[in-house]
């Protein structure tokens, strides 16, 4: 009561004076109003200043001084910032009270303002708050992956909707929960965060069926997207491709579209080999006795072709098969033992994975050939690495061909056509 008193006696002291030497009442309560809160506003101004910078080294020295890192967070997002404001927005409230306790009108609007002015501040400590949260969590390995901003967002878009009808409410001072009111604003938030709900239920299947982390490296050919996923938030995914470029998609596309993600093949033993190459069909032949001898010279099929040899003579033998002829009885060919050779060699291949399915085949003929594919893994995954591997393999395998009389097809060249000129000109 005393404290109040005496506020009171203060801040009507210039109309004390003023209606002593004779001024009317209206006009001393008004330029006593306009004196006064002038100088409570500078007053509060400097307070709010001086406040805000004890306030943020107090906590800058805290959190210097703690093991966690969440306090130093805090003040990264503004947090003592925003909450040094408190004090001096109470003070102004509780003394301009007393100022303007002669006009209702002003008095009234006064606190329209300073508490639409308390409640965005309110909102913006919470949303500093999650903020901290969410960066202090993104430093921990379980929740590195999750994406945590699209929580963050609801929970601001909720506290800002909340804000925004306790702001009309005190602009209109109408009820804003009645049933009218509530529907209408319902359907207008339905058409204004059409895009935001649907993302809103997006990321919580992306979350919870793990279909996308950041950090897994996706291919939407739809938006053009090759690379890392970046950031997860309810409006949209970011990628940055292996070009260093961005490229952003709709969250709710990732459960509505298909896209290919390659953190099955990160978690793996190893990352496939699916490559095939073309065989000149013409170049396929029965083997003779003396090219069997010259192929038993390569190490890897020297075992194979002793103990085939032995099979098939035995087999030829059994069916008395007139070998005057090549096609009779069972034959090898330089295509099948071409093949053995490739299986040996990717198996005696130190950067192929042993532990996953390995197989070289033979696909349907086709006007350019016939393709020999060459189906394994990788054991090093590293997409530098990977590359590496598999040319060293085709290298190999292109330069071994000659050896067993085979031809790769190739479309003619102008090379090709001049070749064939020279020739017919002899």
């Amino acid at each position: 009561m005393i404290d109040s008193l005496l506020i009171e006696k203060y801040v009507n002291f210039i109309k004390e004076i003023l209606i002593n030497n004779g001024m009317p009442s209206f006009w001393a309560s008004l330029i006593n109003v306009v004196i006064t809160f002038s100088i409570i506003m500078v007053i509060v101004y400097f307070l709010d200043r001086f406040l805000r910078v004890v306030v943020i080294k107090s906590f800058y020295i805290f959190s210097t001084k703690t093991k966690t890192t969440f306090d130093d967070f805090l003040v990264k997002s503004k947090f003592p910032r925003y909450f040094a404001h408190v004090i001096p927005l109470f003070i102004l409230k509780f003394i301009v009270s007393f100022v303007l306790v002669d006009f209702p009108f002003l008095l009234k609007a006064f606190n329209i303002i300073v508490n639409i002015y308390g409640i965005i501040l309110i909102v913006k400590i919470i949303r500093s708050f999650l903020r901290s949260t969410q960066q202090y969590l993104r430093t921990k390995e379980r929740f590195k992956d999750k994406p945590l901003e699209s929580y963050v967002q609801v929970v601001m878009i909720f506290l800002w909707g909340l804000s925004i009808f306790f702001i009309v409410y005190l602009l209109t001072g109408k009820d804003v929960l009645s049933f009218a009111t509530l529907g209408a604003a319902s359907a207008v938030i339905l058409l204004i965060f059409k895009d935001t709900i649907l993302g809103f239920v997006a990321s919580i299947q992306v979350s919870v069926n793990d279909i996308v982390r950041i950090g897994d490296w996706i291919v939407y050919t739809k938006f053009g997207a090759d690379g890392t996923v970046t950031d997860i938030n309810l409006a949209t995914v970011r990628v940055q491709n292996w070009d260093n470029t961005y490229t952003t998609i709709p969250t709710y596309s990732l459960i509505s579209d298909s896209f290919q993600n390659w953190r099955g093949m990160e978690e793996s033993r190893g990352r496939r080999i699916k490559r095939a190459l073309l065989i000149k069909q013409n170049s396929i032949k029965f083997l003779t006795t003396e090219k069997i001898e010259e192929l038993k010279k390569i190490h890897l099929v020297k075992e194979y072709l002793d103990s085939k040899l032995i099979e098939i003579t035995q087999y030829n033998e059994k069916i008395g098969a007139d070998k005057s002829v090549l096609i009779n009885g069972e034959n090898l060919t330089n295509f099948g033992v071409f093949r053995k050779y490739i299986d040996i060699y990717l198996q005696q291949n130190s950067f192929v994975s042993k532990e996953l399915f390995s197989m070289v085949r033979q696909l349907a003929p086709t006007s350019q050939g016939i393709p020999l594919e060459i189906y394994c893994f990788s054991s090093n995954k590293q997409w530098a690495n990977y590359e590496i591997i598999m040319a060293d393999i085709f290298d190999h395998i292109i330069a071994a061909i000659p050896y067993f009389d085979l031809e790769i097809f190739e479309e003619p060249t102008g090379t090709d056509f001049k070749y064939f000129l020279k020739q017919v000109e002899k």
